[in-house]
């Protein structure tokens, strides 16, 4: 009996390590296990969302994939929610996090940085044949915001004389004013430009010029400073040869503005 059940509980825990299956988390051993676990969106559209063939697509995606082309492996994709993305790599259930992540001092307390790969950003955005190259050129333009934004903040603060800035309650509304022609330019982040493009194509939607960065980074488990070094390697080197840029003009419909390193 006491046999049996000393193999039943071996057999338990193995079962329970099979399930967990941790990531290989350093370089060398990611290169030894010939497979990397990466964190991608889970449903957060450009960047990573179930396709119509039920794959997952988007510019976080193809970020990983081509991550583990150069290392040589076998990829799994881990799709996370905002809130598990921390949590799964300090777990080592995933060995990156390639999901729209955010870098600031407390986050930096938990996991390390890469260089910055994605655009997140602020901007001005217009029709082409609206000149406008920098908030100089506000004057005489009718300029749609939303209120009490940072973005609000920003062209407030130094817009010309002459810019008459029109402010909305949340989102949709400021989208609405511009889709309807209330404004020459709408102020706001390039995800929501983005939906104008995708529902107006015929507007030719353009980024004027970039107001605020605030890009995306890789997660790297604290201490795994060989993957960090090789990470931040891959990411100049995709910037440098232009994939990166391709990406963004893929996936976010803009070139990759010049984002700043860690």
């Amino acid at each position: 009996m006491m046999k049996r059940l000393t193999g039943l509980i071996g057999a338990a825990v193995a079962a329970s390590m099979l399930v967990m299956s941790p990531a290989a988390a350093e370089l060398k051993d990611i290169l030894e296990a010939g497979k990397i676990k990466i964190a991608t969106p889970e449903n957060f559209t450009p960047f990573g969302s179930l396709g119509a063939d039920g794959e997952y697509e988007g510019y976080d995606i193809d970020v990983a994939k081509m991550i583990a082309e150069d290392l040589g492996v076998e990829l799994e994709l881990v799709p996370v929610t905002s809130k598990q993305r921390i949590p799964f790599l300090e777990t080592d259930r995933v060995d990156l996090v390639i999901a729209t992540l955010g870098a600031n001092p407390e986050r930096a307390k938990s996991i390390w940085f890469s260089h910055a790969y994605a655009p997140f950003f602020s901007g001005a955005f217009g029709k082409p044949d609206v000149s406008v190259s920098s908030i100089d050129d506000f004057a005489g333009k009718k300029i749609a915001v939303t209120g009490g934004t940072l973005e609000d903040l920003a062209i407030t603060e130094d817009a010309p004389e002459g810019a008459e800035i029109i402010r909305f309650g949340d989102n949709a509304a400021t989208i609405a004013a511009y889709v309807s022609g209330q404004a020459d330019i709408i102020v706001t982040g390039n995800m929501v430009a983005l939906g104008i493009s995708n529902t107006n194509p015929e507007f030719g939607l353009e980024n004027k010029f970039i107001i605020a960065n605030s890009p995306s980074f890789i997660g790297v488990k604290t201490g795994n400073i060989d993957l960090l070094q090789w990470v931040n390697v891959f990411v100049l080197h995709k910037k440098l040869n232009g994939k990166l840029d391709g990406l963004s003009k893929k996936w976010l419909k803009t070139p990759l503005p010049p984002l700043p390193a860690l």
